[in-house]
């Protein structure tokens, strides 16, 4: 499950590179942590080519009860509330990294060891009138396995527009080990024996 992540300057900056037609009345507002219900950027597809845009993060809970803030890779294809939406309404969540909680309740930051930005798949649909969005969760590889059973599917540079227009790609990347990423922890335990 991926609860939180992070955005920093530099993470605002790499979104504009890859953007190439950032809406001027866009602004990378949100740096710092993002939470469940507040706004980010995401990238969407539009005929002219990936567009950056602001969206709530989470879809409303089931009889409006709680919220989703994220969808299995396995199962998003059969569930009722997020087919068509990972379909037809793709985005990309890009952070400079993103939170798991370990067993003892510690904060542990997860992050790409070869790039300044991790991009996590997601889609989008509208509720009440405003478009939110969902990330996307698969099996956690051997580098956050010890921390967390879910990871954010991730996805390289080379895949974003893939993921956004390409409908064959879709089953690949919903099917695929995320790379391996590096691990932070602030306070990390240590045996007195």
């Amino acid at each position: 499950m991926c609860g939180r992540y992070y955005v920093d300057d530099e993470t605002a900056r790499e979104i504009e590179k890859v953007v190439q037609e950032i809406d001027r009345k866009l602004k990378v507002a949100h740096t710092g942590d993002v939470y469940p219900s507040q706004a980010a950027a995401v990238l969407t597809g539009k005929m002219e080519g990936l567009k950056a845009e602001q969206m709530n993060w989470g879809f409303p809970g089931y009889q409006r009860k709680g919220m989703l803030i994220n969808a299995r890779a396995e199962t998003v294809l059969e569930r009722k509330m997020f087919r068509d939406s990972v379909l037809h309404r793709r985005c990309i969540i890009p952070a400079k990294h993103f939170y798991e909680w370990n067993a003892d309740k510690n904060k542990v930051t997860f992050l790409r060891k070869d790039k300044p930005i991790l991009y996590m798949a997601g889609f989008y649909n509208c509720f009440q009138g405003e478009d939110r969005f969902i990330i996307i969760t698969t099996q956690a590889n051997a580098s956050v396995q010890k921390v967390h059973d879910r990871m954010p599917l991730i996805l390289e540079d080379k895949e974003l527009e893939n993921w956004i227009y390409d409908d064959k790609f879709l089953d690949f990347a919903l099917h695929r080990v995320p790379v391996q990423l590096m691990k932070h922890q602030e306070y990390e335990q240590q045996s007195l024996f």
